[in-house]
């Protein structure tokens, strides 16, 4: 079959779709990758095979008072508490705002028009059987619903910006039917007519006909959706380990980095390490230049360094600190390390929350962070065992998830379940596939 596979034009989004892209081309799949051309070279570099295609709004800082409405409601959308539950549930207003935010500088931006368009375009003559999308590149779903291929979305993270739309979809239904609003389907649905497609809106085009989560079941929010898990296979990019990596630092070692999030997170990276230098233990840091030059004078103890493969560094290590991008959180967990995240909006508080339920890790708001307590936060890491203990149940649950390759078959089975085509509904009454419902 023909899988076509989208992302978001950053290789944080796209790392994630590789192995399970490399999974069905080995079965035999023919496998495409469609992204903005500014990730062409990364995805090539995959050995896989890119398709441009173009992204109309150009670079944010030359679109003026739009490029300003993007910064200030990305920011808003990025602040917003996803964690919220219990004592301060979600009201039906703070739900249909950050729809409302969401959906025009978010949503529609980075999946306008003119990508729209241009995906589409190519899937009309390529025509794929499935299309995987990561979560912000809702174009897949659309492109799927026009041309009639299946598709699922991948998650490599927690799911909050379902969970918030589950809650909002909830909460809309308790409201005046002249008070309701639904922006989300209201896009989609538009595009759709444009677009020339009788197929109206659907749920499936926010959460995918189904879901293939990477993340171990116990971390996964429970929002009772068809979902195929697949175990996380730790991909880094191109990479070479660095000859001090292969010997033993004969002491404990620590991993800190905060990611191409650094910017976000809004911490003093030269005064964290000099606090962390004052541990007994190797700091290992991957920093920019301007950190190492203002960092130039810290003990021996500190390595910095401007990149390594976490999949080599992170089995050394006896603690990481990070800023909860998905990949280190994933290749921590496939390792066994016990965690610190450093919370700054998005999903980290729902990541660090449930690391520290599971007892594998611990959980700082950056915000006003305090560089002594995590220091004290990070000797509690590398000296009591319990925190040892649950990243080595994380470990275990997550490897016994079913890997890339032998959910293939599984994959197979559900595009002849949900393709379109008179034939492909037939063929679908046969089939098996070992989807399962989060409930």
């Amino acid at each position: 079959m023909k899988v076509l596979f989208t992302s978001l034009a950053h290789h944080t989004h796209y790392y994630p779709l590789v192995p399970l892209a490399w999974a069905l081309r080995t079965a035999g799949h023919e496998v495409r990758i469609a992204s903005q051309p500014e990730l062409t070279d990364v995805i090539t570099g995959t050995g896989l095979t890119a398709v441009p295609v173009e992204w109309s709004l150009g670079a944010l800082e030359d679109l003026g008072l739009l490029g300003t409405l993007h910064d200030e409601a990305s920011a808003h959308v990025q602040g917003f508490d996803y964690a919220a539950r219990g004592d301060h549930p979600w009201t039906y207003e703070q739900l249909l705002a950050l729809e409302n935010i969401m959906v025009p500088t978010l949503y529609g931006a980075l999946n306008n028009d003119t990508m729209v368009d241009a995906l589409v375009d190519f899937a009309r003559s390529w025509q794929p059987d499935l299309v995987v999308w990561e979560t912000f590149t809702l174009a897949g779903a659309i492109t799927a619903r026009v041309t009639g291929a299946a598709h699922c979305r991948l998650v490599s993270g927690p799911d909050v910006s379902v969970r918030a739309r589950k809650e909002f979809l909830r909460l809309a239904a308790e409201q005046e039917p002249e008070h309701r609003e639904d922006p989300t389907a209201e896009w989609l649905e538009r595009t759709l007519r444009r677009l020339g497609c009788d197929a109206g809106f659907g749920e499936d085009l926010v959460t995918g006909q189904w879901t293939v989560n990477t993340t171990p079941p116990s971390t996964q929010l429970d929002l009772d959706l068809p979902t195929v898990q697949v175990r996380h296979v730790a991909y880094n990019g191109p990479a070479v380990v660095p000859e001090w990596l292969r010997s033993d630092p004969g002491r404990s070692r620590v991993c800190v980095t905060l990611g191409s999030s650094a910017s976000d997170v809004g911490v003093d990276m030269a005064e964290l390490l000099a606090h962390l230098a004052e541990l007994d233990a190797e700091i290992v840091a991957t920093v920019d230049e301007a950190t190492r030059e203002a960092a130039a004078d810290l003990p021996d103890n500190v390595r910095m360094v401007d990149f390594v493969p976490l999949n080599d560094l992170l089995p050394t290590c006896d603690a990481v600190v990070h800023h909860g991008g998905v990949g280190t959180k994933a290749t921590a967990e496939l390792h066994a390390v016990p965690q610190l995240i450093l919370a700054f909006g998005w999903d980290t508080a729902v990541m660090g929350r449930g690391l520290e339920d599971i007892g594998a890790g611990l959980c700082v708001p950056s915000d006003g962070l305090l560089p002594d307590v995590l220091r004290k936060q990070v000797q509690r890491l590398i000296t009591e065992p319990s925190f040892a203990r649950g990243a080595r149940r994380l470990q275990e649950e997550l490897l016994a998830v079913p890997s890339p390759n032998e959910v293939v078959p599984v994959l197979e089975r559900l595009v002849a379940e949900h393709r379109g085509g008179p034939g492909a509904r037939r063929a679908a009454h046969g089939t098996n596939g070992s989807v399962h419902d989060r409930g």
